[in-house]
């Protein structure tokens, strides 16, 4: 009897992912995490600033939100591929409320100071730390067979609107009242948690039984036997170490470009629309050919978008390069994600995603103390020079070290 054809699944389209239903509650409860989370970045950093007109706690509130991801990593990791990973999530979600109506009280009282607002950031970083690789290792469990690529890039584009709209409307709230800022993220992560709710994902494969250590370090070992996956999760970790320039937006935002907390919110929001205008080409157009080499493009322009906006004294320029480097980063994130998942198996992503979650942490959160230390000896304007540039310089040099990186063809 002659064998039957196989059945291959035509390519699922931006729109059809979206009449997905536990899809369609996955992005919604993202996005309403990631708009609580850009307008605390607003308010906790104007917040910092106004307290204490100091460069350098600025950068420690990075920080303090990074520490708990390399105390954590590796058990959250493990939490990840050992429970229901949507429970977790929701139980993020209700930390991170209490946490954000925690602020609201003690603003609205006047009760608020630096040391309060870095223990609510550190409590925010716990839950972060247990939120973020969850959240990965749990979209490939959602998005419909063959659409991964797209689904992450519909999803980034969903949590860009968020980006958008969160820093805009958070510096809007905290002009009128710092402790509305606050409320509202009370309100969307409580809206979020019960989203997570619906989602109906299909069966998570249990991380198999062994020794604690055993478990819990074996995303580590898989990373390390895997080139392509080191070269990646590493590239993001030294090239937006050294080129975020978040944690001088308040700086420059104030001082450089003599704007207020809504100014702030526009500059921290521009980014975000770069990454929406990116991630609506590559929903309809995904990058199918060269995709080692588009990644690394993407982080050198990135870079050079980071020169641009440490020179720039004027407004518009100063959106416009911060739109471009949102751009980039939004290539090189879908690629780097997809690549990440489709190359670990399903009970190793919660492991595997929290050492990622790590480096992603360190280069956006240790990046911005980093920028925060960097500006208070040289001041703003050279230190998000250098870091453009040295973004630039880990981009060639990760090119030499990762040669079968640069040479991946396509994510198939």
């Amino acid at each position: 009897m002659p064998e039957q054809p196989a059945v291959v699944n035509p390519p699922v389209t931006a729109g059809q992912l979206l009449t997905h239903r536990a899809f369609l509650f996955f992005l919604l409860s993202r996005s309403l995490s990631r708009f609580s989370s850009q307008i605390a970045a607003v308010a906790i950093g104007w917040q910092i600033y106004d307290l204490t007109g100091s460069a350098f706690d600025l950068g420690m509130v990075g920080l303090v939100q990074f520490l708990p991801t390399a105390l954590l990593v590796f058990v959250a990791g493990h939490a990840a591929d050992r429970y229901e990973r949507k429970r977790v999530v929701q139980l993020c979600q209700l930390v991170e409320a209490a946490t954000a109506a925690y602020l609201a009280i003690i603003t609205y009282l006047g009760a608020v100071g630096e040391v309060q607002i870095f223990i609510a950031t550190f409590v925010l970083g716990i839950a972060g730390a247990f939120e973020s690789p969850t959240t990965a290792a749990l979209l490939p469990l959602i998005a419909p067979q063959g659409s991964l690529q797209r689904a992450t890039a519909v999803s980034s584009g969903a949590a860009q609107v968020a980006t958008i709209t969160g820093p805009a409307l958070g510096g809007f709230a905290y002009a009128v009242a710092p402790h509305l800022a606050y409320a509202m993220m009370v309100l969307f992560w409580i809206f979020g948690m019960i989203l997570t709710g619906f989602i109906r994902p299909r069966p998570q494969a249990v991380a198999k039984e062994g020794t604690d250590s055993d478990n819990i370090f074996a995303g580590v070992r898989f990373i390390r036997s895997n080139p392509a996956i080191l070269g990646t999760i590493s590239l993001d970790l030294f090239a937006v170490l050294f080129g975020g320039v978040t944690a001088l937006l308040p700086i420059y935002a104030r001082d450089i470009l003599q704007t207020g907390p809504v100014g702030l919110g526009v500059l921290r929001a521009a980014p975000a629309v770069g990454a929406l205008l990116m991630t609506m080409v590559l929903a309809r157009h995904a990058i199918s050919r060269h995709v080692g080499l588009r990644m690394f493009q993407a982080v050198i322009v990135f870079g050079f978008a980071t020169i641009v906006f440490a020179l720039s004294s004027w407004m518009w320029l100063s959106v416009l390069s911060l739109a471009v480097l949102g751009a980039a980063d939004t290539i090189s994130v879908v690629i780097r994600f997809s690549l990440v998942q489709l190359s670990t198996p399903d009970e190793m992503r919660g492991r595997v995603g929290a050492v990622n979650f790590l480096f992603i942490n360190a280069s956006n959160q240790l990046g911005q103390f980093e920028s925060g230390v960097a500006a208070a000896l040289l001041g703003a304007m050279p230190a998000a020079v250098l870091g453009g540039v040295a973004t630039v310089a880990v981009a060639l040099l990760w090119m030499k070290l990762f040669p079968s990186l640069r040479k991946v063809e396509s994510l198939e």
